[in-house]
């Protein structure tokens, strides 16, 4: 079982590339038996392993086998050779819904139309005790004949893996389209998220922008805490109602979605679909552990065991890469224009600070360790350049993705900017993913 040339398995034609990401590269296809246009989503498995996202794989895999509806993205099957994973799911010939609210606002009736599609997608996604966590107009494609999928369930949750008080606990999402209670740490329902994120969608797709936006990150978690947004002047009064109740801070008395299937403005041309889908999956052609490599002896097996140690429960992807619909670079200035800069690791906080305790060391500077994540890499007055002060701040996003924060407390600034680019950075390239605001390298 292999892939040879274009051909995978004596089964698919690949065709041109769709997309990529750091992890995974989608590809358009052909079904050489049936003739039928798929796509394929190829995983690198060692990449896989050493980011700690065995679990995460394992579990989109089961998510997708599992949700068989009309407005989903179909998982057709799972190949596997000794270095990739194949996922030959639907192919979506229209592409992203996003592509279509660049543009600018839909009509009432085609946002309504596409909100009622992605409501009976997620209510059924719900029924089977599955949480999307990511909902928004990227992951949200479009079949051939103009139909709403959900698409990428990759950090969705499932039942099985609430806590014991029935709380999803990880902090995930796309932070334009997180619910206020995601971003508490407190725990939180995965349904009530589900239809804050699916309020903010129907927003966007009737106003052609975001209901809320800032480009400092805390103020535009504070206004999503107090739901702070203001309706065009275009919004029908049903409309504004609906988005009242389902984009309440509260998740106590936020909307059900049995309650938005019942909703009046909703209804209007409702078609409940109980067609089943055009194709079921038609093998998982090997089981999880085959399919993602792990043997029970050896080198990769060790590897394999402590990346499954790692609590990381989402790919990180998602949220660095955050697109046209939220570009936060305005978040990140770049080094030449501002004194801090951040960048984002897949590491654990203490790996961070080890690797800069060993930066500090390095460079002959002393590293004083404070509350919250803060280090400071000081230079003493007495040196011959001249005192020098370095904040590094860690936030954690999840247990393994941090967001980290550097900047000059005090000294000159171009000594800063000369250690930053010439020695801190080159030493820091193993364990950053991505640096904020500096395009993305493949």
């Amino acid at each position: 079982m292999e892939k040879r040339g274009n051909v995978l398995m004596q089964k698919y034609e690949f065709g041109k590339l769709l997309g990529q990401g750091n992890f995974a590269k989608v590809y358009h296809a052909r079904d050489l038996r049936t003739g039928e246009n798929v796509a394929i989503k190829v995983i690198d498995k060692e990449k896989v392993v050493k980011v700690g996202l065995v679990e995460q794989t394992k579990r989109e895999i089961s998510i997708m086998k599992r949700v068989k509806h009309p407005n989903v993205l179909q998982l057709y099957e799972v190949l596997a050779t000794k270095t990739k994973i194949y996922f030959i799911i639907e192919y979506a010939k229209g592409g992203e819904l996003f592509n279509k609210i660049a543009r600018g606002k839909l009509p009432e009736n085609k946002a309504r139309k596409y909100f009622q599609q992605l409501i009976s997608a997620v209510d059924f996604c719900h029924s089977r005790g599955i949480y999307h966590r990511d909902l928004k107009p990227e992951n949200l494609l479009l079949g051939e004949n103009g139909d709403l999928k959900v698409a990428d369930f990759g950090l969705s949750a499932i039942v099985e893996s609430h806590h014991q008080d029935n709380m999803l606990h990880t902090v995930c999402g796309t932070p334009a389209y997180v619910a206020p209670d995601v971003i508490s740490r407190k725990g939180y329902d995965g349904s009530k998220a589900d239809v804050w994120s699916c309020g903010v969608i129907l927003y966007v797709l009737l106003a052609g922008h975001l209901p809320f936006y800032d480009l400092n990150l805390m103020l535009l978690y504070r206004k999503i805490g107090k739901a702070e947004y203001k309706c065009p002047n275009w919004f029908s009064f049903e409309v504004r109602r609906l988005l009242a109740r389902i984009l309440d801070p509260n998740p106590d008395t936020r909307i059900s979605m049995s309650k938005i299937l019942e909703n009046s403005w909703f209804r209007k041309g409702f078609k409940h679909k109980s067609d089943q889908v055009k194709r079921e999956v038609t093998t998982e052609a090997l089981p999880h552990s085959e399919v993602l490599g792990l043997c029970e002896n050896g080198s990769a097996a060790a590897e394999a065991n402590q990346a499954l140690i790692k609590p990381t429960n989402f790919n990180a992807f998602d949220i660095i890469s955050l697109s046209s619909g939220l570009d936060l670079s305005g978040l990140f200035p770049r080094t030449d224009e501002q004194k801090n800069i951040k960048f984002t690791s897949m590491n654990s906080a203490s790996s961070i600070m080890s690797t800069m305790e060993n930066i500090a060391r390095i460079l002959s500077m002393e590293i004083v360790k404070n509350d919250g994540g803060l280090l400071q890499l000081e230079r003493s007055r007495e040196c011959r350049k001249g005192p020098l002060s370095i904040d590094a701040e860690i936030f954690e996003v999840t247990p393994s993705f941090h967001l980290v924060e550097m900047k000059k407390s005090y000294g000159d600034t171009l000594e800063y900017q000369k250690i930053l680019n010439e020695d801190i950075r080159p030493a820091l390239k193993d364990i950053v993913c991505v640096w904020q605001g500096e395009q993305q390298q493949q």
